[in-house]
């Protein structure tokens, strides 16, 4: 599988580790320490071929990931749910320990940032679907990102990245459904 856009990674093991999936090139952020070479870098790839940021399903990467949105709009987003991502032995997490199959698929799911003020579904939406308030709010926020391909979030950050990534309110509803069916796109 050939990927025409650059790949943003966070270092090199996730470089290796997604060139032994996909053939593609990358940018890498060196960790959170991104600064504004890198970012000018990612600009100037975005404009030329497009870009695909693709970081750890973890604080920092989401850090990243919305530190370079802010910064290049118009990113596409590949995401990986955090067990698919999971050091079987250390239990570190990041892309570097994820599977080549897990990596193309992420990469055939990828997401587009939508306009910044398109508005599709509500926090009062999330709220009735118990994505934010409840006992069991974080596992449906969990089975939701796995469903939807978007990864894990919190309440804030699914409303956002449900906005960014222009999911449809049909397409919400049918997830939300079968998260209270019990199923979890596994």
């Amino acid at each position: 599988m050939k990927i025409e856009e650059v790949i943003v990674v966070e270092g090199k093991d996730d470089t290796f580790t997604v060139k032994q999936a996909v053939t593609c090139e990358t940018i890498e952020t060196n960790g959170s320490a991104i600064n504004d070479d890198t970012l000018t870098q990612i600009q100037f790839a975005q404009e030329r071929r497009g870009v695909i940021v693709f970081t750890d399903p973890d604080f920092p990467g989401e850090k990243i990931r919305h530190t370079i949105s802010k910064r290049v709009p118009g990113c596409k987003h590949a995401f990986i749910d955090r067990e698919m991502a999971k050091d079987e032995r250390t239990g570190k997490i990041g892309i570097e320990h994820a599977h080549a199959d897990t990596i193309r698929e992420a990469l055939k799911n990828i997401h587009t940032e939508a306009a910044e003020n398109e508005q599709v579904i509500t926090k009062q939406d999330l709220m009735n679907a118990g994505l934010i308030a409840g006992s069991d709010a974080k596992q449906k926020r969990e089975q939701l990102g796995r469903l939807l391909k978007i990864g894990y979030a919190n309440g804030k950050q699914l409303h956002r990245r449900l906005q960014m990534f222009r999911i449809q309110r049909e397409e919400f509803i049918d997830a939300v459904v079968k998260v209270m069916e019990g199923e979890d796109g596994e």
